[in-house]
C-alpha cells in the first residue's frame, strides 16, 4: 500500500502516551472547565511529560475555540507535548477543502489532528446514512487535505471493535482509507466499553498482522476493564495509548492515565515519560482532581492516597524486614508514600511502623508496644478509629512512651445552649472555662452550631496566650452516628481535620454526645500543634 507522509513532519516516537482528559475526560458528568482550566491541565500534563494533549474540539464549542486560540497567541508553551485539535471528517458530498468544520482544525494552529470516523458498518449505515464508498471516501479526503496542509493526522476508529465483530472488511477497509492517506496512526477505540483483555488482545494482534498499520487504543471502562484492556492492547502490538487524568469520562469514564503510565513504566519497563518524571504520578493526579473540583480516589492504583496503605497486622510484620514484600513497587517511584494503619486489626508491627513514621520510637520498648496495642483494641471496640487520625495516635504513643503530654490548657468547664429566635434564626451560644499560662479565663462566643460555637469561644479565650492559634483553622469535619449494640447506647464518632497553613493533622473524639466526640477532637488538635510548633 502506498501512502502520504505528513509535510515536513516525521512520523513520530516509538511509543505516544496521549492524554484526551480535556475532550474525552470532561464529558464525565460533574465537570465542565473554564478556558483557564484547561490551559491549567494541559501545562500539568506537560510538566509530567505526556507526548500528545488533546485540548478539544475546535470549531463544535466555543470554548475549546478559544483555548486554541489563546494556547497559539503564547498562552501554552509546551514543553514535552504536542497540541492536538480533535475533529470529525468531512461531510458527505462535499470536499475536505470546503468543509468549516476542517477549516476549523486548520484554524486551532494545533500541530496534530485526531479525526473520528465511524469503523462500524451499522453505524456508518444508520447513523451517517451514507454507504461504506462514501465513509472511506469522507476519510481518505480528510486525512489527505490535512496532511497536505503540514499536519500531522491521527483516525480514531469510532466503534471498532464491535463494527471488526460484526463486518471486519468493512472495518478494515475504514482503517485503510485513513492509513493509505497519511495518518499516522489508526487508533481502535472500544466506545461502548464492553471488551474484555483477551478479546482486546486478539483482534489488536490480527489487526496488526493484516495491516501492518501502526494501531493505537482507546478504551472505555464500562466493563471496568480500561486500564487492563489498554495494556492487553499494547503488549499485543499497538503503540500509540489514549487515557484520561484519573479514568474521566463519560459514563463509567475511560483508561485511567496513571494507572496505564503506572503499568508501562512500572511492569513493562518501557520509557514513556521523560526520567525521573514517574515520580510526579501523584502530585499530578491530585493537582489535576483539585482542578475538575473531584476529590481524589483514595483507592486509586499507583497515586491513591491508600495505594500503598497496609491494616492486617500480617502485613506489617512482613514490611518491617523488607518494604517490598507487601509493596508491588517502591512508592516512591511514583510519588507515593507507604503507611501503615492502625486499628484493631494491628500487631506489634504495624506499632513500631507507624510509631516510626510519626517519630515516636518504640524500639526496644516492648512494654510499650503492648501497652498501646492493647488500648487500641480497647478503645476500636469502643467506636474509636485511629486509621485516618494519626495526630491523636501519635499523642497516644507519646503518652505511653513519654508520659502525659503537657497540654497548652486544662478544661474547668464548658457549657453550650441553643437559642432559637422570635424570627425562626437558630444561634448556638458557648462559654468555656480554661486555666491558661496561670490564668483562669472566662469566654463566651456564638457560632452557626454548637460546634463552631465552642470553637470560637474556645479560640477567644486562648488567642491572647497562644501566638500560633490564630494561623491554626478547621479544614474538614465529618460526623459518623455509630450502631448501637444489644445493651448499649449509639455513639457518635468525629473526625476533625486542622491546617495551619503548612500541614494538616487529622483527630478524632467519640462520645455518646456530639458536642463532646467534637470537644475531644478540638483538644488533640490544640495539644497535637502545640507539640509540633
Amino acid at each position: 500500500m502506498t501512502r502520504t507522509e505528513p509535510a515536513g513532519l516525521p512520523l513520530g516516537d516509538d511509543f505516544h502516551l496521549y492524554d484526551t482528559t480535556l475532550r474525552d475526560g470532561a464529558q464525565r458528568e460533574g465537570i465542565s472547565y473554564s478556558v483557564a482550566d484547561k490551559l491549567a491541565v494541559a501545562r500539568l500534563l506537560d510538566e509530567l511529560g505526556v507526548g500528545f494533549i488533546e485540548g478539544g474540539w475546535p470549531g463544535a464549542l466555543p470554548k475549546d475555540t478559544e483555548f486554541f486560540a489563546r494556547a497559539a497567541d503564547g498562552e501554552l508553551i509546551l514543553k514535552h507535548a504536542a497540541l492536538v485539535a480533535f475533529g470529525s471528517t468531512r461531510k458527505a458530498g462535499t470536499k475536505a477543502s470546503e468543509d468549516a468544520q476542517v477549516r476549523a482544525l486548520l484554524d486551532s494552529r494545533a500541530p496534530v489532528v485526531t479525526l473520528v470516523a465511524k469503523s462500524d458498518r451499522r453505524h456508518i449505515e444508520r447513523a451517517l446514512r451514507v454507504d461504506v464508498d462514501e465513509a472511506c471516501a469522507m476519510v481518505a479526503d480528510t486525512v489527505s487535505f490535512l496532511v497536505g496542509e503540514g499536519r500531522r493526522v491521527f483516525l480514531d476508529a469510532e466503534h471498532f471493535f464491535d463494527g471488526y465483530a460484526f463486518d471486519p472488511d468493512t472495518a478494515l477497509r475504514v482503517l485503510e482509507a485513513g492509513y493509505t492517506a497519511g495518518a499516522d496512526v489508526v487508533v481502535l477505540c472500544d466506545t461502548n466499553g464492553g471488551q474484555l483483555p483477551l478479546g482486546i488482545a486478539d483482534t489488536v494482534r490480527e489487526v496488526a498482522a493484516r495491516t501492518g498499520f501502526r494501531l493505537g487504543i482507546h478504551c472505555q471502562d464500562d466493563t471496568s476493564c480500561a486500564v487492563a484492556n489498554s495494556i492487553a492492547a499494547v503488549q499485543a502490538g499497538a503503540t500509540h495509548v489514549q487515557c484520561t487524568a484519573n479514568g474521566y469520562g463519560e459514563r463509567a469514564g475511560n483508561a485511567d492515565l496513571f494507572a496505564v503510565t503506572g503499568n508501562l513504566v512500572a511492569k513493562l519497563g518501557m520509557d514513556v515519560l521523560p526520567t525521573g518524571a514517574a515520580a510526579e504520578l501523584t502530585r499530578v493526579s491530585h493537582a489535576l482532581a483539585e482542578i475538575a473540583n473531584i476529590a481524589p480516589d483514595t483507592h486509586q492504583a499507583y497515586v491513591g492516597s491508600s495505594a500503598f496503605a497496609h491494616k492486617a497486622g500480617l502485613h506489617a510484620s512482613a514490611i518491617k524486614v523488607d518494604p517490598l514484600l507487601y509493596n508491588h513497587i517502591d512508592p516512591s517511584s511514583v510519588g507515593n508514600d507507604m503507611r501503615v494503619l492502625v486499628t484493631e486489626m494491628a500487631g506489634r508491627a504495624s506499632l513500631e511502623l507507624k510509631g516510626r513514621e510519626l517519630g515516636v520510637d518504640l524500639a526496644g520498648r516492648p512494654d510499650a508496644v503492648t501497652s498501646v496495642v492493647t488500648k487500641v483494641k480497647e478503645l476500636e471496640a469502643g467506636g474509636w478509629s485511629f486509621e485516618a487520625a494519626d495526630a491523636s495516635l501519635e499523642l497516644l504513643l507519646r503518652k505511653e512512651v513519654d508520659g502525659p503530654v503537657e497540654p497548652p490548657f486544662t478544661l474547668e468547664s464548658y457549657r453550650v445552649v441553643l437559642d432559637h429566635r422570635g424570627d425562626g434564626e437558630v444561634i448556638s451560644e458557648a462559654t468555656v472555662k480554661v486555666h491558661v499560662a496561670g490564668e483562669r479565663v472566662i469566654a463566651t462566643a456564638e457560632g452557626n452550631g454548637p460546634v463552631h460555637a465552642l470553637d470560637e469561644a474556645l479560640r477567644k479565650a486562648l488567642s491572647p496566650f497562644l501566638s500560633w492559634l490564630d494561623s491554626v483553622e478547621l479544614a474538614d469535619y465529618k460526623v459518623r452516628i455509630l450502631p448501637s449494640h444489644p445493651g448499649s447506647d449509639a455513639v457518635t464518632r468525629v473526625l476533625l481535620k486542622s491546617s495551619d497553613g503548612d500541614q494538616e493533622w487529622t483527630t478524632v473524639g467519640v462520645h455518646g454526645s456530639i458536642v463532646e466526640a467534637s470537644w475531644l477532637a478540638l483538644c488533640d488538635a490544640l495539644v497535637h500543634k502545640s507539640l509540633r510548633g
